[in-house]
């Protein structure tokens, strides 16, 4: 404009002005794209330099390193498996075989297909359940069909394995040792595996395979209604609910995920509490003879979870005679003396505390017993309490020694 102001003072023609304005504007546009795209230069360069120092981008433009590439195209083929079980009336053992796959490397994240269409089916990865086959190498874990007898071991020779028992068969070591909570030796995963089978897996194989928990014509003194089985089965729909294919679905996800906790449950308790407890119960038995000659009464000198180990290192470690009292400190420093019962489930007693001392209280107690410190003996002689060690040795020594 300065340049119009002049121009006309000098007497130039209008056009020839017009055509100076003109210039001018084009001048300045161009100073802007040079000074926009000198910024756009200056981004980048920032950009790369916050990049991390070995990352790789694409040539073609997009940014994306080759380790973001790599960790997308496997969870893609993660994504793009399918676990193939049937559809309608879901069961635990289906369920916790869904989960299980879900927690191996391979099938983390795997679609769940519920259908009895064999052109579907065929399209799955891994079917369980359903199908009418079963064929470890074409993946195929149906346990239905007539011919079928495959069990655990050869130690569990009555309960056949439902699809459950199928995948923890075949992956089972890889599941314990991915949900474990804590890393496993090959000793310890063994050990482990073969447990998780005993006290879960196969409650859900004999549940779904009809075995009875009982002999024929005992008749079961309560009943059990809270089951892993019957928690499952209550997400079914009632009869008089609406019900369809996508309900039955979101069900039996929340089936999966239910019998998920109780795996993992039962497994971290293991690990992080049962088995530490192997190796203090272990020591003890090795030192048995420093308590009493005979062998057979235990000191702990720390509480520990000995029951569910004592009997298979008994066997393990060929103990004999078999051991008969236990001791250790309670919660308030006083000391039991507790019996060992004849095996893991029974109630029975190997040698019970004395008959005469069984209801009997404090100072009552000790001088019918003639020991100090008693606290007590349970009426149906299984345990007692007296206020120091000492006390509590000299009751398991009197019951020990001397017969009724």
């Amino acid at each position: 404009w300065c340049m119009l102001v002049l121009l006309r003072r000098s007497g130039i023609r209008i056009r020839a002005a017009s055509s100076l304005s003109l210039l001018a504007r084009r001048s300045r546009s161009r100073w802007i794209r040079r000074c926009m795209s000198q910024s756009q230069s200056q981004s980048q360069v920032s950009q790369s330099a916050a990049a991390p120092v070995g990352s790789k981008r694409k040539q073609d433009g997009s940014g994306e390193t080759s380790e973001s590439k790599k960790t997308r195209t496997a969870a893609s083929r993660m994504s793009e498996l399918v676990i193939g079980t049937h559809n309608g009336t879901f069961h635990c053992d289906e369920a916790l075989a869904c989960w299980m796959l879900h927690q191996t490397d391979k099938y983390r994240g795997a679609k769940i297909v519920r259908s009895r269409d064999k052109a579907t089916l065929d399209k799955c990865d891994i079917v369980v359940d359903v199908g009418g086959v079963f064929d470890v190498d074409a993946l195929r874990f149906d346990h239905h069909q007539r011919s079928f007898n495959e069990t655990f071991d050869d130690e569990h020779t009555v309960t056949k394995l439902s699809s459950a028992g199928l995948v923890y068969k075949y992956f089972g070591r890889e599941v314990v040792g991915n949900v474990a909570g804590t890393k496993l030796d090959a000793e310890q995963l063994e050990l482990v595996y073969q447990k998780l089978y005993d006290d879960l897996i196969e409650s859900v194989d004999a549940v779904d395979n009809g075995v009875d928990l009982l002999p024929d014509g005992v008749k079961p003194a309560y009943k059990v209604s809270t089951t892993l089985g019957a928690r499952v089965h209550r997400l079914n729909p009632m009869w008089n609910e609406k019900s369809d294919d996508d309900v039955l679905y979101q069900r039996f996800l929340k089936a999966v995920a239910i019998t998920g906790e109780e795996f993992t449950s039962i497994l971290q308790r293991m690990t992080l509490g049962w088995l530490p407890a192997r190796d203090v119960v272990r020591r003890t038995i090795e030192k048995r003879h420093s308590v009493h000659p005979s062998g057979q009464i235990l000191h702990f000198e720390e509480f520990t979870s000995w029951k569910s180990h004592l009997y298979s290192l008994e066997e393990e470690m060929k103990v004999e005679p078999q051991i008969l009292y236990v001791i250790y400190a309670d919660s308030a420093g006083k000391y039991r003396v507790q019996c060992v019962s004849e095996s893991s489930t029974s109630f029975k007693n190997r040698k019970s505390l004395p008959a005469a001392w069984r209801g009997v209280r404090d100072e009552e107690l000790s001088k019918l017993s003639g020991i100090p410190g008693c606290i007590f003996v349970h009426a149906a002689g299984f345990i007692g309490g007296n206020e120091t060690y000492e006390g509590a040795f000299a009751m398991a020594k009197f019951a020990l020694e001397n017969t009724e």
